[in-house]
Order: C-alpha cells, then sequence, then structure tokens
C-alpha cells in the first residue's frame, strides 16, 4: 500500500542553490527550443503538412517549437485506436494503472526545474508559478493514484441470507481531454491521468497555446510504462477536429476546462444522440469565474490588500479562480484600495525567466486585445487608479490594472476578462457585500476577509461558490487539501483533487449473488 498522500513541496527560491539549479533548468531548455513535435498515436509520429509554431508569449520572436496539427482523418485514427486500446486497458490492474502514475510523479519530481522551465517559456509564467504548476502536477499524478487503489476495492453494500452483493465501479470508456493553456501541466495531466488510471483510454487535445509542454508529458507517461494506444497526444485547432472529437459515437466522455462559451457548445453537442450511439455522454467541464473578495467593515486591511493583489495579478489574472472584482465595505474602502495599489506599484512586471519577476505577459495577442478592450472599457465604467497600460511591441505584456468606483452591474463586474484588472466596488452593508458577491451567473471561487465570526458563518452558508476562503485569497487550491470546481455557469462543479473525482469517469455496477 504506499504512503499517505501529502503534496508537493513549493521551491523557496530565495536558497541559492535552488535558484542555481533553476537557472540551470532554463539554460537547458533553451537549448532545445524549435523541435518539431508531431501527433502521437499508438506509439506512431505523424507529420502533418499544417503546422503551428508555439511562440513565447513574452517574446515574439522566439519559437519553443513546431507543432503538427491533426486533421479529422488522424482524430478518427485515435478514437479508432482508443477504442481497441480500452478492449484490454479496461482490465487492467488498478494497482498497476495507478504504478504508472507514481512512476511518472517520481520522473516529474526529479525533472521539477525542467518542466517548470519549459512553463516559463511556453506560457509566460513566472518562476513561482512555473513551480506550484509543476507541484500540482505532481500531486494529480500521486493523489490520483491513491485513491484509484482505494476505489478498486467497490463501496459497502447490504448483503442478506442466500445472497452476496458488492457494488463498485467500471472504466466508460474512450474519453477526450481539451486541456486549458493556463495551467498546461497540471490541469493538462491531472484531467488526463484521472481517465487513465480509472481505466480509460484518452485522446488528449491540448491548448492550442501550449502544446509543448503536452508532449513532455506524454513522453513522461510513456517512460513510466504507459502502453501505446492509452493515450494519443492530437494538437489540432478545435475549428478542425473539436466538433469531430465530441460528437464521434465512440466518444464516451469528454473532458474540458475553458471558456464558458466553448464549454457550453461542447455540453450542447454531447448532449445529442447519434446514429449508432449506445450511451448518453458524459461532460466534465470546469468553464471559468467572475471571482470576488469581499472585505467586512472590521477586516485586517493588510490581509485584505495583500491578498487582493496576489489573487487578482499571480500569472496576470490568467487563472479562473482569479480575484476579478473586489468588494469593500464603504467604511474602509478607501484605505483598502489605497493599500491595493501601493502594493501593486511594488510588484515587477517582465521577463518571467528572470527570478525577481511577478507578473509576465498574458498568453497571446488575441488575449491581449481583448484584455486591452476591458480596461478601455473600465475607463468608462470606473476610474483607472493604477495601471491601464499594455505593450505588445515585444511580447503581449498588460500592466496590473486596478479600476475605482465601479457599479456592482457594470460589466467590468459582470463579465470574464481572465486577465491582470480587478474590479473595485462599495458596499454599503454586509448584506450587500453578499449580494454582490452573488450577483455573477458564475460560482467558482470567493473570498471574505472579516473578523466577524457572525458574518463569517453567513458567508459559509450564503456565498455561493464551489471553493470559499476565509482570511486569505481566492487562488491557490492544493489537490487533496481543497477540491476544486463551481457552480452554475463555472461547470459541472466536478471537484479536482478530490475523493470524488475518480468517480467521474467510471459507472457504477452492482452484482448479486445467489446461493
Amino acid at each position: 500500500m504506499p504512503v499517505p498522500y501529502k503534496h508537493e513541496a513549493f521551491t523557496n527560491f530565495q536558497n541559492e542553490q535552488e535558484a542555481t539549479a533553476f537557472l540551470a533548468a532554463l539554460k537547458k531548455v533553451n537549448s532545445e527550443l524549435g523541435l518539431e513535435y508531431p501527433i502521437q498515436i499508438n506509439g506512431v509520429a505523424y507529420k502533418t503538412n499544417n503546422t503551428v509554431e508555439s511562440i513565447n508569449p513574452a517574446n515574439k520572436n522566439e519559437v519553443i517549437g513546431t507543432v503538427h496539427q491533426a486533421d479529422v482523418e488522424l482524430a478518427k485514427k485515435a478514437i479508432a485506436t482508443a477504442a481497441e486500446s480500452f478492449k484490454t486497458w479496461q482490465y487492467t490492474d488498478p494497482e498497476v494503472r495507478a504504478g504508472i502514475l507514481f512512476r511518472a510523479a517520481a520522473i516529474i519530481r526529479r525533472r521539477k526545474h525542467e518542466f517548470s522551465a519549459w512553463l516559463v517559456k511556453e506560457v509566460g509564467k513566472p518562476w513561482n508559478e512555473a513551480d506550484g504548476d509543476t507541484a500540482e502536477c505532481i500531486d494529480f499524478l500521486e493523489y490520483y493514484a491513491r485513491q484509484m487503489v482505494e476505489l478498486a476495492q467497490g463501496k459497502p453494500v447490504m448483503s442478506r441470507d442466500g445472497e452476496h452483493n458488492e457494488f463498485g465501479y467500471i472504466p466508460l470508456g474512450v474519453g477526450i481531454i481539451i486541456s486549458p493553456f493556463n495551467f498546461p501541466l497540471a490541469i493538462m495531466a491531472g484531467t488526463t491521468v484521472a481517465a487513465i488510471v480509472t481505466g480509460n483510454t484518452v485522446v488528449l487535445k491540448p491548448a492550442e497555446t501550449a502544446p509543448v509542454i503536452a508532449s513532455k508529458f506524454v513522453e513522461v507517461m510513456k517512460e513510466a510504462g504507459l502502453p501505446d494506444g492509452v493515450l494519443s497526444y492530437l494538437p489540432g485547432s478545435g475549428a478542425e477536429i473539436g466538433d469531430y472529437l465530441v460528437d464521434h459515437i465512440q466518444t464516451r466522455f469528454v473532458s474540458f476546462t475553458g471558456s464558458r462559451a466553448v464549454g457550453c457548445r461542447i455540453y450542447e453537442r454531447a448532449a445529442k444522440v447519434h446514429d449508432g450511439q449506445i450511451w448518453l455522454k458524459r461532460v466534465i467541464a470546469e468553464m471559468g469565474g467572475k471571482d470576488t473578495i469581499i472585505v467586512d467593515s472590521d477586516a485586517d486591511v493588510e490581509l485584505a490588500a495583500s491578498s487582493i493583489v496576489g489573487s487578482a495579478f499571480g500569472f496576470s489574472g490568467q487563472k479562473c479562480s482569479a480575484c476579478s472584482r473586489a468588494v469593500i465595505h464603504e467604511s474602509i474602502y478607501d484605505e483598502v484600495l489605497e493599500r491595493v495599489v501601493e502594493k501593486t506599484k511594488a510588484l515587477r512586471v517582465g521577463n518571467p525567466a528572470q527570478q525577481a519577476t511577478f507578473m509576465g505577459p498574458v498568453i497571446d495577442e488575441k488575449s491581449f486585445k481583448k484584455i486591452s478592450s476591458y480596461i478601455e472599457i473600465g475607463k468608462k465604467e470606473g476610474r483607472i487608479v493604477y495601471g491601464g497600460e499594455a505593450d505588445d511591441s515585444t511580447g503581449y505584456f498588460v500592466q496590473p490594472t486596478i479600476i475605482a468606483d465601479v457599479d456592482e452591474n457594470a460589466r467590468l463586474m459582470q463579465e470574464e476578462i481572465f486577465g491582470p484588472v480587478v474590479a473595485f466596488c462599495k458596499a454599503k452593508d454586509f448584506d450587500h457585500l453578499l449580494t454582490i458577491a452573488n450577483n455573477t451567473e458564475y460560482g467558482l471561487t470567493g473570498a471574505i476577509i472579516s473578523n466577524n465570526a457572525d458574518h463569517i458563518s453567513r458567508a459559509k452558508r450564503e456565498f455561493q461558490v464551489g471553493n470559499l476562503y476565509i482570511n486569505r485569497g481566492c487562488t491557490g487550491a492544493i489537490v487533496g487539501y481543497q477540491p476544486f470546481g463551481g457552480f452554475n455557469m463555472s461547470g459541472t462543479d466536478s471537484k479536482a483533487g478530490s475523493p470524488d473525482y475518480l468517480a467521474l469517469h467510471m459507472q457504477a455496477k452492482t452484482i448479486s449473488e445467489s446461493y
């Protein structure tokens, strides 16, 4: 039996030895930039005439890798391979499947800084953010492996004289994993291995802006002993192969992390039963948020300010859990706003490869333009008290931006921006704080900063989010400690890193034997 789960420790880069090791990892990764990454199906590499360059968002002239793009014919081959491989993989001993995850975790742990360095280069994560992403990847591997060993025992049910009853779980079949750019190692790996360890086979379509790190992970799974055919690496555009993968009659489930619009489209398409389809497809979706930190009248102002700054601007606000709304009791509104501005001014924005950088670029030109347009909206809906500038001359850099005095129903308070922009809104009392906190279509994360026990108790009951944090920021869930997933338009409340998550990839089976 494996040792009890404990989450992977974060690296202390104030330790000179660790910082030196990370610089060496960056040097190694720099020496490997520009390579080609083919499609991988059943252990065979496929190259196509259609390639896309993965670009460093901090330096648009730097090519991370050239990635071959799948077409419908290769998507068809990947699904056929997954369906054939499922015939045997589903019966593989769960402890054997778990063992592959443990080995993969060990491989990534040994190469932790290398994987983090790829995250710095391909998606612009600063050191600490990249390290956290890699640690979370290791956590998912370790945690889900242990969960599978436990789940394989089934659940106890009652038996009676002359009858023995069993209740257990069996895998679903072929799964399509559509992963995001913002946690291109952790979420990509977590959703992939959750499906694999439960006995399913997988077609992985990684984020179009983060395909290289996904290829590196697929290599690790092969090194860890995963048989050919269980996991196919299928980079490609959603417009080219996305609908085909979702619609295919052999697709049993889709696991998606991304925008509300794409998630709703997948949910709708997966609901349609096609000719020859003998099951209802399952969708596991995490679709974003409009997350709020509410600050009570008696709150610790310093704690409130640091929580807002860290949650709003970590990884340039490109987290579905990011604080994009700070709702402050009017009695301390000015004081909290002033401290947030002061703390934000101290942040270093720039090249994420440099240790001192707190915030790097946003992911690409599309995001840069979208975020810039919301800053323009913010100038009309409130007043910019810090930031507001953007520069895409070398990379896609948007300054951390604070917009004050925004109405609770304004677009800036309702629409997901997915960038380093936080809107400040006043509330007249605690009832008003909660009303504003719940006035969006999302329900992912939220936080309350308060020293009032009654108000904290009310927030626990009434603050409608999947992850509620008390007297801390609203980002930074740890696998197995704070299971992650939200309500309403934030998704299917599929709690990643929870005791319930693996069961979403399986179906229950009751066996009753009379004697």
